[in-house]
């Protein structure tokens, strides 16, 4: 009997895994159709890693968004979005600060806290884990573009010991991206009751 739960357990455990990746994947195909194996291995990396390796300095971080907020005058797309399968981050839309929907020093106050408390997995520890989502990602059979050499770069990287990566041109080009990353239970504290109002 109980061998039979820990199976079960362990089965149902699988699928909830496979789900949730599945249901992210779709999203982001829904919304972002020109995305790439990239862009899917950067939104379940953004989920797992937070924003900490953009705010290893806070100056030189405000700097770069103040740039990057004067570099565009509209963006496109959801105000903001769960990143990965658990949705511990959320991108969110920089459109909120131009469209003074947030006030700068509020937002990036919330974007500089979303580090705290963040503890990554080991290099090891997260291709692992990639592993399995690229395996439910495989089983989809997505008509993705350069997939097969998307797959190889990543795999080498995570090899090298390294992690980040950025959009890919294709995306960059088709959605113009402009985001931070902000952990959930802040965002839907601090953040969210401003763009109900």
């Amino acid at each position: 009997m109980i061998a039979a739960w820990t199976c079960c357990f362990a089965c149902n455990t699988q699928n909830t895994f496979e789900d949730a990746v599945k249901t992210a994947v779709i999203k982001q195909m829904q919304d972002y159709p020109e995305s790439t194996l990239k862009d899917l291995y950067k939104n379940f990396f953004q989920d797992r890693f937070g924003p900490g390796h953009l705010v290893q300095d806070t100056a030189s971080s405000g700097n770069y968004l103040r740039y990057e907020l004067a570099s565009f005058d509209r963006v496109s797309g959801a105000y903001y979005e769960p990143t990965g399968w658990e949705g511990h981050y959320l991108r969110v839309n920089l459109s909120i600060i131009k469209e003074n929907l947030v006030p700068y020093d509020v937002f990036f106050d919330a974007f500089v806290r979303s580090v705290n408390g963040i503890t990554p997995p080991s290099t090891e520890e997260w291709a692992k884990e990639w592993r399995n989502i690229d395996a439910v990602i495989q089983k989809m059979d997505l008509p993705l573009a350069h997939c097969e050499a998307d797959r190889q770069e990543i795999f080498n990287k995570l090899e090298q010991g390294e992690y980040v990566m950025h959009h890919s041109k294709t995306f960059e080009e088709n959605y113009s991206p402009h985001y931070r990353i902000m952990e959930k239970s802040i965002f839907e504290k601090e953040i969210k009751p401003l763009l109900s109002e």
